[in-house]
């Protein structure tokens, strides 16, 4: 499956000078946030595949005005075509305002979520816009990464986390990190395209949990939440 990654900055390439030709065999975006509604809805429209987010620090328009075309995945485990998406979005909270989240408030939301994901035995790529702790965010406050995302890999072993918010502008800007977990972890400032082999996560009615594995055989062909 080829993923596009998004986060942070409109990409001229895939706006100003868009080609509808770059992105012909792309099957999913991914935003992980802090865009403009206005670029996830031009490429939700000229692309012919979903576009799934979750909210940056920046997305309080978001609130009111949320990108059309577009499924939020917040607190989600999305089920596209086998793959299983975990979105858990928002910074460090550093001020007033929606999308931000001190550690133990973005801990219970981890916590949350513990069912829905043992009911899918696990899941393949966690959709955030902060790091991990210590794996590519800075040391102030806004850019902290979260200690509880730390343990949520290494308890869950996904493929892959996908986030942002840390630009390249900063200086501290690495592409792609490898967690112990084993999981893959992307920033997607700009934006990244991204092969996810067939291996890297269980065929429909494969992943070993028999109550989850029958849903989706009954339900098959069809995006599930």
């Amino acid at each position: 499956m080829k993923i596009l990654a998004i986060a942070d900055e409109e990409d001229k390439l895939l706006w100003d000078f868009f080609d509808r030709e770059y992105l012909k065999d792309v099957d999913l975006i991914l935003s992980a946030g802090d865009l403009k509604q206005s670029y996830l809805e031009f490429l939700v429209t000229m692309t012919s595949c979903p576009l799934l987010y979750v909210h940056g620090n920046h997305d309080k328009t978001y609130v009111m005005n949320p990108p059309e075309g577009c499924v939020c995945i917040e607190e989600k485990v999305f089920n596209y075509r086998g793959l299983r998406i975990l979105g858990l979005g928002g910074s460090m909270r550093y001020k007033s305002g929606p999308y931000m989240y001190n550690e133990s408030e973005m801990a219970r939301r981890v916590l949350k979520m513990q069912p829905s994901i043992a009911l899918r035995n696990g899941f393949d790529i966690l959709l955030a816009h902060s790091p991990v702790r210590n794996y590519g965010d800075l040391n102030d406050l806004p850019h902290v990464g979260y200690v509880c995302f730390d343990r949520l890999l290494t308890q869950w072993k996904p493929y892959m986390m996908i986030h942002g918010h840390v630009h390249k502008a900063y200086g501290h800007f690495v592409a792609e990190r490898e967690h112990p977990s084993g999981a893959r972890l992307v920033n997607a400032c700009g934006h990244r395209i991204l092969e996810i082999p067939e291996t890297a996560y269980p065929r429909t009615g494969k992943t070993g949990s028999p109550l989850y594995d029958l849903y989706t055989v009954l339900t098959a062909g069809k995006n599930r939440i």
